[in-house]
């Protein structure tokens, strides 16, 4: 059985560099995150072993420690007003490439358009790109234009965990189906979103058995096994390496192995060690049964 990592995989600097601000700031004192920091459990239990509590970002006021923290997903310029408000000390964790869509979005509004978002309704990066504009609309799939009012120019932008393929195709129809308004469209799909899904194919290329370690709620993550799985591999999602099952890969020539943005590259590695340790077993036993 051949092991093969993606070129592009797990942790991204964005949440790299949040995960960091939290391990600093819970050094200086007691610490909340307004939600999940990033969509990974093991990363949420490294910070709380630092005594690093979790609250809710829409409970202005309602947390155990007079500092709080937005996470890497971004909030609306609202929300961080309500926390000073409330007598909070509020760092910022959002990812910058997050932040630039929140830019692109303002400056479509401020050219006069209607503002579109194309993303996970109820997504915590969503919330955070509308929660400042009440006329916004999210969109996800074509089914989702009956939602938009009659306007003469529309400003779109998108989650930046979205399929870059799919979000041109969402803005193709949207332009076809109000032909006769103007479609502003901003791409705001992260880089390191983009490197990671076109990795991803080029892993599809050789392996039969697709192992995508991440969180069970990390849209990113939850792309990738979307993806290798309508390219008709075997998928095998995990969040640490103790999941996995020597029996799963009884029959695997060529096993990929990749990663959502919030997946720890240490994570990753223990992962390839397991499937290592795991085709070791499954030779040995092939070997003793001939």
């Amino acid at each position: 059985m051949k092991i093969q990592l993606a070129e592009h995989y797990g942790l991204c600097f964005g949440v790299r560099d949040a995960i960091a601000q939290a391990e600093q700031l819970a050094a200086d004192g007691p610490l909340t995150i307004l939600g999940e920091l990033v969509h990974n459990p093991v990363v949420r239990e490294r910070l709380a072993a630092l005594g690093v509590r979790e609250g809710q970002l829409d409970t202005p006021g309602d947390a155990p420690t007079p500092q709080v923290m937005i996470t890497a997903h971004g909030a609306s310029d609202k929300a961080r007003a309500d926390w000073r408000k409330a007598g909070f000390g509020v760092a910022d964790g959002t990812c910058p490439l997050v932040r630039h869509a929140h830019d692109q979005l303002r400056t479509l509004i401020a050219l006069g358009c209607h503002p579109v978002v194309i993303g996970k309704p109820g997504h915590v990066e969503v919330k955070g790109l509308i929660g400042d504009f009440a006329e916004a609309v999210v969109i996800e799939t074509e089914a989702d234009f009956s939602k938009l009012p009659a306007a003469p120019r529309y400003g779109v932008v998108s989650q930046t965990t979205q399929p870059i393929e799919r979000v041109n195709e969402i803005v193709a129809a949207l332009r076809a189906h109000f032909s006769t308004s103007e479609v502003l469209f901003r791409d705001t799909v992260c880089q390191p979103t983009k490197n990671r899904q076109a990795a991803l194919r080029k892993l599809l290329e050789d392996c039969d058995t697709l192992v995508v370690v991440g969180g069970s709620n990390s849209n990113n993550t939850l792309q990738l096994v979307a993806a290798a799985k309508v390219a008709g591999r075997r998928t095998i999602h995990i969040t640490r390496p103790e999941e996995l099952r020597d029996e799963w890969f009884e029959n695997s020539e060529v096993v990929g192995v990749t990663a959502g943005t919030s997946t720890l590259k240490e994570t990753v590695a223990a992962v390839v060690s397991r499937l290592e340790a795991i085709n070791e077993t499954i030779r040995t036993t092939k070997r003793i049964a001939a």
